[in-house]
């Protein structure tokens, strides 16, 4: 019996598929998006462009998924397709998809994503087989109770082996290889029968229309003209248009000015009933008011019971942010504000530094998230940032028996140390077995442990070690990624803690610390550091009116020195006689650059090698795509 095409305003559950798009990263699920895009009609030829759901430039420019995106479109069962479905007819269906990023540092997303569908397309390259964050994001999934439809992508490519990666992905999932679908995004070839399949395999959204309107609040924007605007996984009941609704964490109340659907540019619609995903207006600029994880229900005959919100993510690594210009420091608290709107993952406090002033320490869920959170931030609010270098939280407890929490080493305490313990990871490693040996040797160079190995087919191994996370926050994927020949992946997650023999090194100039420049490193590491900082800062401090000593140390004692040698510049020693205006112009040159100069001591120390030196000594070059 042909399924009757949906009516506007009002979506009868059993007609609704709710489902999301999960991978590692790279392995096609952006360029699969579009072509469901493209076949479902809700995205025109003359509009269409590659990656169309990705709307920052960040995620265009790198080719990365940065942000969820939910989308709604109508496709059509016809009654040939259905003849070979077991558990549809015929007829027009509604798909909300999801598409979800694929990097280990932007697991929170997808975390959320997961809560909004019934069901997750695991997507898997056809020339590359299962990697990590594969695996991270299918257990991800079997935690939220979601069926997992296993698709091969990328079966048009010369290096593709099907056969053999639809065993791999079938023994993981627990189904047989045939079941496994095989889809070309590029092409377009498959996706269709995937659509169809998706229809077919979903459960229809459970949730009781007649009971008080619970909402589930999965993600949120800040527009500058229309307020925040919420997006929501409704559960039960109905939200109409102009009802008076009450966020049930803070007990606040609006009057909604729109409800709709995101299909995929913002559709008006009169209401969201049981399983339905859309969006929420109601004109409010003060962003701590949409909370991710709240339950949104109406302010009169409401409900009682909130939905279970999410479990928020432990930040992984802290870094400091501070504006260049310190009259932008309301900018930057007010741009944070609206950031962590859009990324609910983000935490941050008020800090100072003798060095670089008024700022923020912030919490990152990666090297990764840091970056792409600081240039959104220089980008989005138009700011001017300095970053120090990331580091871990560590837990130091003193022979008196106090114990402080260390999440900057300006924090670590002097006196007597009983024992420093330093959070730690369970890391997997996915890798060819050539490679076995050349891994094993990095780990232990980062004090990492072998935990156990296991060989997913003849030629591909998971290697499980637990790792210091303050050793894999810089360098550590761009080593394992060289070392590997660029096919090892890396999945990791918080595992606890541990005692270490670290310490701290600070870096004097003219004999007085310089708090941006410290760091907590193991004790056999620091004479490494010290070397390579006061080095580093000999080549970007220019050279003063006097010698200026750089000195690396820990505690009263030093462990590496560099001198720079004094000079004496005089501007005007060119201008002998001549107009008065020409050596103003020429103090007035020397006045704009020394407004770019932190005054340290009495040593003058540009932005640029604040902005340098802190690179150097935290992660190398690019960002690691994991």
């Amino acid at each position: 019996m042909p399924v009757p095409a949906p009516k506007p305003g009002y979506t009868d559950p059993a007609i609704i598929r709710n489902f999301c798009i999960i991978a590692h990263i790279d392995h096609g699920k952006s360029t699969l998006a579009d072509r469901m895009l493209q076949l479902t009609g809700v995205v025109d030829e003359r509009a269409a462009r590659a990656q169309y759901l990705d709307r920052m430039d960040i995620e265009r420019e790198r080719g990365i998924t940065i942000k969820s995106q939910a989308v709604r479109m109508p496709w059509t069962v016809t009654e040939e397709a259905a003849t070979g479905l077991d558990a549809t007819g015929p007829g027009t269906y509604v798909l909300n998809m999801i598409d979800t990023p694929g990097h280990v540092d932007f697991t929170y997303e997808v975390s959320r994503s997961l809560e909004a569908c019934e069901a997750a397309v695991l997507l898997v390259d056809a020339a590359q087989g299962i990697e990590a964050q594969t695996l991270a994001n299918l257990y991800l999934a079997m935690g939220a109770d979601l069926h997992i439809i296993p698709v091969l992508n990328k079966i048009d490519l010369p290096s593709a082996n099907p056969e053999k990666y639809a065993a791999e992905l079938a023994g993981l999932v627990g189904c047989e290889p045939e079941d496994v679908l095989r889809v070309s995004a590029k092409t377009g070839l498959g996706v269709e029968e995937l659509l169809n399949h998706i229809v077919n395999e979903t459960p229809a959204p459970v949730g009781e229309a007649d009971k008080p309107a619970r909402a589930l609040i999965f993600d949120s924007v800040y527009d500058t003209y229309r307020g925040v605007i919420t997006y929501v996984r409704v559960v039960d009941g109905k939200l109409n248009h102009r009802d008076r609704i009450k966020m049930m964490s803070t007990n606040a109340t609006h009057e909604m000015l729109e409800v709709g659907v995101i299909s995929p540019e913002q559709v008006r619609a009169g209401e969201l009933g049981v399983g339905e995903v859309g969006y929420l207006i109601t004109g409010v600029k003060d962003v701590r008011q949409s909370r991710v994880g709240d339950t949104v229900t109406t302010q009169h005959h409401g409900a009682s019971d909130p939905l279970g919100g999410y479990k928020h993510p432990n930040p992984m690594v802290y870094a400091g942010l501070y504006p260049i210009d310190g009259d932008q420091f309301g900018d930057l608290r007010e741009a944070l504000e609206k950031l962590q709107l859009n990324d609910a993952a983000l935490t941050y406090e008020p800090e100072t530094s003798g060095a670089l002033g008024f700022g923020f320490r912030i919490g990152f869920l990666g090297l990764l998230h840091m970056e792409i959170t600081r240039d959104r931030l220089e980008r989005e609010f138009d700011l001017d940032l300095i970053s120090t270098a990331p580091n871990v939280v560590y837990e130091v407890t003193m022979e008196d028996g106090s114990q402080i929490e260390v999440t900057n080493p300006s924090e670590f305490p002097e006196g007597k140390i009983a024992e420093v313990r330093e959070p730690v990871v369970k890391a997997t490693i996915l890798s060819p077995s050539d490679h076995i040996g050349t891994i094993m040797e990095l780990c232990q160079t980062k004090r990492g442990t072998l935990q156990g190995m296991d060989y997913l087919s003849e030629d591909r191994v998971e290697m499980r070690y637990v790792l210091p996370m303050g050793e894999i926050v810089f360098d550590f994927f761009d080593q394992l990624k060289s070392r590997t020949k660029g096919y090892a992946s890396l999945d990791y997650e918080r595992s606890g803690e541990q005692a270490a023999d670290l310490v701290k090194v600070d870096i004097l100039l003219q004999g007085e610390p310089v708090d941006a420049f410290s760091a907590i490193v193991h004790k056999d590491a620091s004479y490494a550091y010290g070397v390579m900082m006061a080095g580093k800062l000999k080549e970007l401090i220019p050279r003063q009116q006097f010698e200026v000593p750089i000195q690396a140390a820990i505690g009263a004692r030093v462990i590496a020195r560099e001198n720079i040698r004094a000079i004496r510049k005089d501007v005007l020693a060119k201008c002998y006689g001549g107009d008065i205006s020409r050596k103003r112009k020429l103090l007035e040159k020397q006045k704009e650059g020394k407004k770019r100069m932190k005054m340290v001591g009495r040593v003058e120390v540009p932005q640029e090698a604040f902005v340098a030196a802190l690179a150097t000594s935290g992660p190398a070059g690019d960002s690691p795509k994991k």
